[in-house]
């Protein structure tokens, strides 16, 4: 008998990221033979009695698009006031959800086995879908936080055994894609609650697990650059991704496909089919360029050379904290550095009390404190004052003995070198 797979399972949350490419539809042979049928599969095959006493679509016989895609859903969009000029708001829309150079991304994998959700199936059958994952597949997920850290970026990346220590938390719901947030919206997210899913058989794929950590790292889709060119055969995308094992509505593919990102939202203005972050499409999809009328346009899988180019640029290597220059207590200090750039001051509170660190001057800054853990990077706190009429604020307990670490990202100044930050 034919399975037939399973549809869209549920709906996820608003504001969840976008996901992953580079998977094909895969036989697989009927492994149901010499066991009793899950739940699953009894709610799946009930879903294919369903089908079969319906009469079939003309369309059905044609042949099914083989790309298996996300279900990104759209994030709320940045509002900034009448005061706000296009060349401020662009600038702080282009690291607006990145993350501040040096940061330590701790990532965790759910493994309780109470983790998961119940999930309503096409037929009105629910089931308790786990999150946890074998351990092959979080070997799959290593290796590419492996690929990224290879690369000698600034930042940093270490798996945790609680999730409360977990900025990142991974889970396995077969059957949901594989998807993450974008950037710092992971830090809006409850700690019991996931920021990454991985939702098929990663052996042998380890471009997914890289595609959804940059995703986590805070780039966007690559087909979606505005500056590549691409002009869809649209009718025949919406109707390729209406098919499983996608089933999409037009309003999903416009989203995910058709929908041109802002220029703010990319780097440079070159366009590059190779990137990681680019899906895989199939022949006659495209009108232009001309040669994927006829050709496949398959990126060549890894991380393509301006892929590590721009995360080099974006999150350049740091030098020893011990370098950094100390920020004294009560002195003001000038940034001179450009729109995007960061600077990274320490911090050696002389009594422990409650401490309050902001910057002066008419610019958009990020501020994050680490504490130095033995020369691990621990997050203590941080504002964003980018596009409001204030500047950035923390206060906030150190203690004496302590170490700390203060960075700032400037987004945009009026004028250079008027931005400053103390401490007191």
């Amino acid at each position: 008998m034919q399975r037939i797979p399973a549809r869209n399972l549920i709906d996820m949350p608003q504001h969840r990221a976008l996901c992953s490419p580079y998977r094909r539809m895969v036989a697989r042979a009927d492994r149901t033979r010499l066991r009793a049928p899950t739940l699953k599969e009894q709610a799946m095959a009930r879903i294919s009695a369903a089908k079969k006493t319906a009469p079939a679509a003309a369309e059905d016989k044609a042949p099914r698009y083989t790309h298996r895609y996300c279900n990104a859903r759209p994030t709320m969009p940045r509002e900034f006031g009448p005061g706000v000029s296009a060349d401020r708001a662009r600038a702080i829309n282009v690291i607006g959800d990145k993350w501040v150079n040096g940061t330590e991304l701790s990532y965790y994998f759910f493994d309780q086995p109470t983790d998961g959700q119940n999930v309503t199936f096409a037929d009105g059958s629910t089931q308790f879908m786990p999150w946890a994952g074998a351990e092959t597949q979080k070997a799959q997920v290593r290796k590419a936080f492996k690929a990224w850290a290879d690369l000698g970026i600034g930042l940093t990346f270490k798996e945790v055994a609680s999730r409360d220590q977990a900025m990142v938390r991974i889970d396995f719901q077969q059957g949901d894609g594989a998807w993450s947030y974008v950037g710092r919206a992971i830090l809006d997210i409850g700690a019991d609650q996931r920021t990454m899913n991985f939702g098929w058989n990663l052996t042998g794929d380890l471009d997914t697990p890289i595609h959804e950590i940059g995703h986590t790292l805070g780039f966007e889709h690559e087909h979606q650059n505005p500056f590549a060119g691409i002009v869809w055969d649209e009718e025949k995308v919406y109707a390729a991704l209406a098919k499983p094992p996608n089933s999409w509505s037009r309003q999903k593919t416009f989203f995910n496909i058709i929908r041109k990102l802002d220029e703010s939202q990319v780097q440079g203005i070159e366009w590059d089919a190779n990137s990681v972050m680019h899906y895989p499409f199939e022949a006659g999809l495209i009108k232009v360029p001309e040669r994927f009328r006829t050709q496949a346009l398959q990126p060549a899988g890894g991380l393509s050379a301006r892929d590590q180019t721009y995360v080099k640029q974006l999150y350049p290597a740091l030098g020893p904290v011990a370098g950094f220059p100390e920020l004294k207590l009560l002195e003001s200090r000038k940034l001179n550095i450009a729109a995007g750039q960061q600077v990274d001051l320490r911090l050696l509170p002389a009594r422990s009390r409650n401490y309050e660190i902001k910057t002066f001057g008419t610019s958009d800054v990020v501020i994050v404190l680490f504490e130095d853990v033995n020369g691990e990077m621990k997050y203590r706190g941080g504002d964003d004052d980018s596009g409001e009429d204030r500047n950035a604020y923390l206060k906030l307990r150190l203690s004496r003995g302590k170490k700390y670490v203060l960075r700032l990202r400037l987004y945009y100044a009026d004028h250079a070198g008027e931005t400053a930050v103390m401490w007191w």
